[in-house]
């Protein structure tokens, strides 16, 4: 059985409305549809955009390049500012070198390519934005490290943690291939909710969107 979160009518009827993005993006988009390539849902994408310029983000840390259709956009909404961004696959990492070339030069990306649980450790934070779409069973390590890598006040946004409504159900209810996903998935968000640290609302937008804000003296960075 398919669990969806949002009526399928309903989500096409919220995707009719949105704003166009330039030519170059669009064709990425199309591009990624037509190959079957893993990226934001257009409706968070739009969400995302709107908290880069409502909290004036300037540095930004992505973890999970894939074909940089989501570093675009976010390039896109700032306007000016850096881009720091992991991918491991060296098939999409091939494809994000050529495509990031389409960025607003006034704004600064840098494809960092390999294991994102080690690069993680050396970036050069701290940043105002973190996010988070990588494998879904490593949120929580990222996580630790990244809380490491934000400034006082910054936002973690972690996509997909309701995994097409699949965390709602009991463990044995779903299928014993996602279980291991499944019982990570819910360990982070329960995590989240109860960080110190952080504020965190989950939101039933696209496949399910977290939105963390560190404490203003949640972090040593400043």
């Amino acid at each position: 059985m398919k669990y969806f979160i949002n009526a399928d009518s309903v989500t096409e009827y919220i995707r009719s409305l949105l704003p166009k993005h330039r030519d170059e993006i669009e064709e990425l988009e199309r591009f990624a549809e037509e190959h079957n390539v893993p990226i934001i849902q257009p409706e968070v994408g739009r969400f995302i955009e709107q908290l880069i310029r409502m909290n004036n983000v300037q540095s930004m840390l992505e973890i999970g390049t894939a074909i940089g259709f989501s570093a675009l956009v976010f390039a896109d909404a700032m306007g000016s500012g850096k881009i720091d961004t992991i991918e491991r696959s060296e098939l999409m990492i091939g494809r994000a070198k050529n495509n990031l070339k389409l960025a607003p030069d006034s704004v600064e990306i840098n494809l960092f390519e390999g294991d994102a649980l080690e690069l993680v450790k050396e970036m050069r934070g701290p940043y105002d934005m973190i996010f988070i779409d990588a494998g879904k069973g490593h949120y929580k390590q990222f996580l630790d490290d990244c809380i490491k890598q934000l400034k006082p006040g910054g936002i973690v946004v972690s996509d997909n943690v309701l995994f097409k409504g699949m965390i709602a159900q009991p463990r044995e209810s779903v299928r014993r291939r996602v279980r291991t996903i499944h019982g990570r998935m819910r360990n982070y968000l329960s995590f989240l909710m109860e960080h110190p640290d952080l504020d965190t609302s989950i939101l039933p937008l696209g496949d399910g969107l977290a939105i963390s804000i560190l404490n203003t003296g949640g972090s040593d960075n400043e």
